[in-house]
Parts: structure tokens; sequence; C-alpha cells
């Protein structure tokens, strides 16, 4: 039974963003992990049901709620074999899986219990998937243009919706330049793109970028699967977002992230997330009965947002995508004939 996300509504305005839509939003911009994270903040079961719609569980399909208690046993089994936990019982079976978000969300004595239990979860959830996408025979091709179908269909109710969107591109990394990238990179290992798939998003104004972000979080990408140390915040100043909620007195790093081959000008909002697609569009569902697969497979996604102002500043001049190449290049030459000046060689 597939999962219907729910129809997109305009994005919020910055009065109007939640603690969720904070964290969310922080998670993106700071490449944090969820595995730190202290505490959840689902309000109601529609909050927990939308997140779990995102994360492609039907909260009204029987077989895939199983699946999700499954998935809780098998974290609550492998915390008391490697970690002699006793999980107290109503965290461990009594309570529906479903509602530990809500008491995760809580102050209540199983709060911490909860976190534990969803974080391991999550990690066993994440692999399984990663385990079907192995296991079945499936073109990067088929499962590259799923996900552009599924991000194409958000964004076209995005503008249905009313909301402040000036552009909208995605493009697959070309198989050259994949190789150059890898040549460039001190790390050659091709598992370390994640750019081959990516997705650009520019807004009319720099403070339309916050509410965007909130969106995708509410409607497109589950916060759970932005990749830890893998975002880039050039745009945004996080201590205005966490002001607004007062969430946090926590010192934020001030420094740009910084690609070498990118302009001084440069500025962008990048972040990866581990896009979860439903294994029934990708292979017929009577391969997959008896297949013990997850229903749920991932797909590493790059997206860039910035505002409209910034976009044009960064096709100009050092900025622009063809000098970014041109600098790419040249350290690529410089690795290949081992030239004295390349930074990456051994003293």
């Amino acid at each position: 039974m597939a999962t219907v996300l729910p129809r997109v509504a305009r994005p919020p305005a910055a009065d109007e963003l939640t603690l969720a839509d904070v964290d969310s939003v922080r998670l993106m911009l700071r490449g944090d992990s969820v595995i730190d994270w202290h505490r959840l903040s689902f309000a109601d079961h529609a909050e927990v049901d939308r997140f779990l719609r995102l994360n492609e569980f039907n909260p009204e399909s029987e077989p895939e709620m199983e699946r999700f208690e499954d998935i809780r046993s098998d974290a609550v089994d492998y915390l008391a074999r490697a970690f002699a936990m006793a999980i107290p019982d109503e965290v461990a079976a009594d309570l529906p899986a479903r509602d530990l978000f809500l008491v995760a969300s809580s102050t209540g004595p199983h709060q911490k219990w909860a976190c534990v239990v969803l974080k391991v979860m999550h990690i066993i959830h994440h692999i399984n998937g990663r385990q079907a996408l192995l296991k079945v025979s499936v073109s990067d091709e088929v499962v590259f243009r799923e996900i552009e179908l599924k991000v194409l269909q958000v964004v076209e109710q995005l503008r249905a919706a009313g909301a402040p969107l000036t552009e909208f591109e995605w493009s697959r990394k070309p198989r050259d330049s994949q190789i150059t990238k890898l040549l460039a990179k001190k790390s050659t290992l091709a598992a370390s793109i994640y750019d081959k798939l990516r997705f650009r998003l520019i807004v009319p104004q720099r403070q339309d970028i916050v509410p965007m972000l909130a969106t995708l979080a509410r409607q497109l990408i589950p916060f759970n699967y932005v990749v830890p140390g893998e975002s880039v915040n050039q745009l945004v100043d996080l201590r205005q977002v966490l002001a607004a909620e007062r969430t946090s007195s926590e010192s934020i790093p001030t420094e740009l992230p910084f690609n070498e081959f990118s302009g001084p000008e440069y500025r962008i909002i990048n972040f990866v997330a581990d896009l979860p697609l439903r294994l029934e569009r990708l292979i017929p569902k009577a391969e997959m009965i008896g297949a013990d697969l997850s229903h749920v497979v991932f797909v590493l996604t790059e997206f860039q947002v910035c505002d409209k102002m910034t976009a044009q500043r960064n096709e100009s001049g050092a900025s622009s995508h063809e000098a970014y190449k041109q600098r790419q290049h040249e350290r690529v030459r410089m690795r290949l004939f081992r030239d004295k000046d390349d930074p990456l060689l051994p003293d």
C-alpha cells in the first residue's frame, strides 16, 4: 500500500516556525547527527504520522506498522545483547512503537529510554534499506528517475500553493565529472561522491531560505536522514534562527565551510540527505513477496538552496562554475604529474 504524503501547504513564515521546524533546519544547516539529540519535539499523533509518511511508513497500513514493530524489537534485542540494557517494558513492548516519538518528546520517566530505542531503530532501518538496494538488480538510471519524480511532485505542489520559489533545477553528475572529482580529492573512493544527484532551489529573498528549508523538512526530507558532516551553510545566521525559538544558548561556529575550488565570494546552502524511496517503485511487488527485503531503500541526494541575488553572483567571475572547473582541473593535472606544488603530496 503506497504512502500518500500530505498535500504541500505554503511555507511557514519565520514567526510560524515550530520547535520541530527549528530543530530540522538546524540539522540541515549544521550537518549534525540525530544520534546526538537528547529530545524530540513531536506535539501529537498527527505530527508523528506525518513524519512516518516522510520515512515511507504508512500509519494506516497494518503490515508496515508490523514491520515498524519488528524494527523496535530488533533494537531492544540489540541493546540487551550489546550493552546488557534492561529497557522498561513500556518502551520495549507495551506501548505501540509509533508512540515512542511522543514519549521521546515528553518529560516523563521513560523519555530517555524512548530516545535510545528510536536512535537504534533509525540505524537498523537504514541498514535494512541499504541492504535491500544492494540485493535488487536496479540501475542508477531507474533509481535516480524515481527520486527525481518524487522531488518534482513536491516542488510542483509547492508552486501550486504559492511558495516563493524563483527557480528549480536538478542534475546528475556526468561520469567524467565523477572521475575528475575523485582525482582532485584526497579520498578517491567512489562511495564518497554525494552529489551524483543534485537539486537546486532558488528563492526570491534571503529571508525566504529558512521557511523553504522548514517546508522541505515537513514535506520531503526526513530530518533523521540528513547526512552528518556534509552540510555547508554560508547564508543563514543560526543565532537568529535559534533566538526566534529561544531553544539554545550554545555557541554557534561563525566560520564558513570552504571548498578549495570555489571562488572567494561563492555562497550557498548545501546538504546531503539519504532520501527514502519505496522499493515497489523500483521492482514489481511480486518480486518482493517472500524476499525478506525492507520496503524502503535510500538514495543519497544533494540539495542546494540560495536566494536569487546570491545565485546571480555565484555565476559571475571567480565564483562561476567555469572558474570552479578550471581550478579543479588544474589540481588534477598537478596530482597526475606529481607537480611539486601539489599541497596533497607528502613532504
